[in-house]
């Protein structure tokens, strides 16, 4: 019982430092553009990036990554450099 306390204890505090690589829609870059850019910079399968694009595309925004902060903060570097609209959340 202790045991699995803490294991469930554990799992709580990697979940409260994680955090979401949120894209947000600029109405500039093309589809293919933003599904080349998750693909490089977040490794992201062809279809993954398709399916958060089209989100971006309707619904203004996207978690389109989970993970630390610093992780995520490379990420937001790199599609920054590539000029798309990207916050941590």
């Amino acid at each position: 019982m202790k045991e699995e306390l803490e294991l469930n204890y554990s799992y709580l505090v990697d979940r409260e430092n994680q955090r979401f690589l949120t894209l947000h829609n600029d109405d500039i870059h093309t589809f293919d553009y933003v599904i080349d850019a998750l693909i490089d910079v977040c490794k992201h399968s062809a279809v993954q990036a398709e399916q958060c694009t089209m989100l971006i595309h309707f619904k203004g925004k996207c978690a389109v990554k989970e993970g630390s902060f610093k992780i995520l903060k490379s990420m937001k570097d790199r599609l920054i450099q590539k000029e798309l609209e990207v916050t941590i959340d």
